[in-house]
């Protein structure tokens, strides 16, 4: 037996035992859900069609998870603008186990147990990983004793260049710093030399420069001689 019911916007074919995703519902985890909006109920060549809905008809599934579905990527680009926006969406969805389907005076139940057990923990399983349960909403935390906080420290005010300088500190340094600071004795400076003056030319002849003597023309040799 088999029922098509609508929910979330949405209609899904199901049948007892069958594992259906749909939008979120409310509801905890092992919650039992009833779904009154069957549009149609078949079994074998019997077809009972709602208009719109099989008065009286109803299936029962239980709730396993409230889970986040696939990342769906959302790319926006205009051409020749160097605008390009990525973003991702994921949607929550809630798992379903169907357990029975009534109406139209028949019903069929499943028989098998429901496992409460998540997709997370299955894909751990698979990879062999240790899987870690979130807490349930309903549990609250252990509360811890909470360490008193400490109180702030007020901010210390700047000192003036007066208060700085009057301080015991620089007048400690500032006392250290003549007692230990090496006397240099001072060594005198040697006088330079005068340079001596030129003697000054004497006033007369002396003082002015004879003129050189002409050199003689040398004498020609007779061409007629030299033969």
């Amino acid at each position: 037996m088999y029922a098509v019911i609508r929910t979330g916007g949405k209609q899904y074919r199901v049948q007892p035992g069958d594992l259906m995703v749909v939008e979120k519902l409310d509801g905890e985890p092992g919650a039992n859900v009833a779904f009154g909006d069957v549009l149609m109920l078949g079994e074998g060549e019997a077809v009972t069609v709602g208009a719109p809905l099989v008065e009286g008809a109803t299936v029962s599934a239980t709730l396993i998870e409230t889970r986040k579905g696939e990342k769906v990527k959302i790319f926006k680009k205009i051409r020749r603008q160097g605008y390009r926006r990525t973003r991702g969406h994921r949607q929550l969805q809630s798992v379903l186990r169907v357990t029975a389907i009534a109406g139209a005076g028949k019903e069929a139940t499943w028989d098998g147990e429901v496992k409460l057990i998540t997709k997370a923990e299955l894909d751990a399983r698979a990879r062999g990983l240790d899987y870690v349960a979130p807490l349930a909403a309903g549990v609250a935390p252990v509360a811890t004793q909470a360490t008193p906080a400490k109180p702030k420290a007020t901010p210390k005010r700047a000192k003036t260049a007066e208060e700085v300088v009057a301080s015991d500190e620089v007048k400690a340094a500032m006392d250290s710093a003549e007692t230990n600071a090496p006397v240099a004795e001072a060594t005198p400076k040697k006088a330079a030399p005068k340079k001596a003056a030129a003697p000054k030319a004497e006033a007369g002849g002396e003082s002015e420069k004879k003129p050189a003597a002409k050199k003689a023309p040398a004498k020609k040799k007779d061409e007629g001689a030299a033969e």
